[in-house]
């Protein structure tokens, strides 16, 4: 509360008009308003929050924030292409029988497909990756094609989107080295028999 010394040497200070009606055990509330300075960078907050929702220019890049977003979304693009990474057969067979890439494979089978397709590639939700009947192709760049885009019709989402490019033909890699091995509770062959879905193996990390 102000004393009598803050309103005598202050002529245009009114204490009584800031003493609240509210009373509690003798105490009077008085009404100390916030400093200008906080007060303005109140309003300047709620000022600048209409202009950004409203995308107007001069608001952090000066060409409003959507501009922002797509100019981020064609780099973005750029640097990673649609559909993911484009690679040859004979490369996807040479990661096939590269200890490296297999292991990156299979750490990134369990942690995005296993839950579709099981841990040992025998099928659940998806199809069995183990036998030589394929839905979309069995040959790598048929497979690498299939993880890439993904079957939006099956529930499988295009992991080219989600993965790094060296996860997405690791992955493909380990996928190819299941063929041939055997799952604890096999799912019944879907698709097209592929008598070449993949090239032999010669060591494949299981």
């Amino acid at each position: 509360m102000a004393d009598d010394t803050t309103r005598d040497t202050n002529p245009t200070y009114d204490h009584e008009e800031r003493l609240l009606d509210h009373e509690y055990d003798g105490i009077q509330e008085y009404d100390n308003p916030m400093p200008r300075w906080w007060v303005w960078t109140f309003w300047g907050t709620i000022v600048f929050s209409v202009a950004y929702a409203l995308n107007l220019g001069g608001i952090g890049t000066g060409r409003g924030w959507l501009a922002a977003y797509e100019q981020d979304m064609v780099a973005f693009h750029q640097a990673h292409p649609q559909g993911g990474p484009s690679v040859d057969g004979a490369r996807l067979a040479a990661l096939v029988r590269d200890p490296e890439a297999l292991a990156l494979g299979k750490a990134t089978y369990a942690a995005n497909c296993a839950a579709c397709h099981a841990a040992d590639g025998g099928g659940m939700i998806g199809p069995n990756l183990t036998d030589g009947h394929w839905l979309h192709g069995g040959q790598l760049p048929e497979i690498l094609r299939t993880i890439n885009d993904g079957v939006l019709a099956k529930g499988m989402p295009g992991w080219s989107k989600m993965l790094r490019p060296e996860q997405v033909t690791a992955v493909t890699a380990y996928v190819a080295s299941l063929r041939g091995t055997t799952p604890a509770k096999p799912k019944a062959p879907e698709g097209t028999p592929v008598a070449a879905a993949a090239p032999p193996i010669a060591t494949a990390s299981q």
